[in-house]
C-alpha cells in the first residue's frame, strides 16, 4: 500500500494558492488514475481509493489545514494501523524554484509547517516526499504572505507542465523506487 498525503489548504479561497501544490498534485494524480475523492470526515480528508500495478494507493488531501495536516495522518495510521513505512508526502517548497521538483526519502521540515505536522504525528523524519518547486521568493516579502499568493497566468502554464511530470515521476517512483527517481529528476 502507498498513502499519499498531499498537502495544501481546503476552501476555495487557497484553490490556486502556491501553499496548494500538493493538492494540485493529489487532483492530478486521481485524475490519472480515474478515481474520485470522497469526504471522509472521520479521518478529517478527503481520499480516493484506486490501485496501481496490483499496489493499494490511497491519495489523501488533508482537511486540517496545512499547520495541522499530520492530524489527519494520525487519524489514518491508527485506525487502520497503517505502517509509516508505506508513506509518501506531497507539498510545495518555497527554496525550489518553480519548475523544479525533488524527491527525498527522509529528512527535517525545512520550516514547512505542514512537514512538521506530519514528522510529528508520524513519529519519524524517515519517509519519501516530493517537493514542488514554488519560488523563489521576493526577498522583502514574508514567506506566509509568498505562499498564500495565487500564481499569475504565466506561472500557470508552468506549474501545470510540472504538475503533469511531477504526477509521471511519481507513477515511475512506485515502479523503480526512490533512488532512481531521485538520480532522474533531482
Amino acid at each position: 500500500m502507498k498513502l499519499i498525503i498531499c498537502l495544501g489548504n481546503f476552501g476555495e479561497g487557497y484553490k490556486n494558492t502556491r501553499h496548494n501544490a500538493g493538492f494540485m498534485f493529489a487532483d492530478a494524480l486521481s485524475e490519472r488514475m480515474g478515481i474520485s475523492f470522497s469526504n471522509e470526515a472521520k479521518f478529517k480528508s478527503h481520499i480516493a481509493k484506486g490501485e496501481y500495478k496490483n499496489e493499494a494507493v490511497w491519495i489523501v488531501k488533508p482537511q486540517t489545514y496545512m499547520n495541522l495536516s499530520g492530524e489527519a495522518l494520525s487519524a489514518l495510521k491508527n485506525f487502520y494501523k497503517i505502517d509509516v513505512k508505506t508513506l509518501f508526502v506531497v507539498y510545495d517548497d518555497i527554496s525550489l524554484d518553480l519548475g523544479k521538483i525533488r524527491f527525498r526519502a527522509k529528512g527535517s521540515d525545512g520550516g514547512h509547517n505542514g512537514i512538521k505536522s506530519i514528522i510529528k504525528h508520524a513519529g519519524t523524519q524517515e519517509f519519501d516526499r516530493l517537493k514542488i518547486g514554488i519560488g523563489p521568493q521576493p526577498a522583502m516579502m514574508k514567506s506566509e504572505d509568498f505562499v498564500l499568493q495565487n500564481f499569475s497566468n504565466e506561472q500557470k502554464i508552468q506549474l501545470n507542465d510540472i504538475i503533469k511530470l511531477s504526477v509521471d515521476a511519481f507513477l515511475e517512483y512506485c515502479e523503480v523506487g526512490i533512488i532512481k527517481v531521485q538520480n532522474k529528476y533531482n
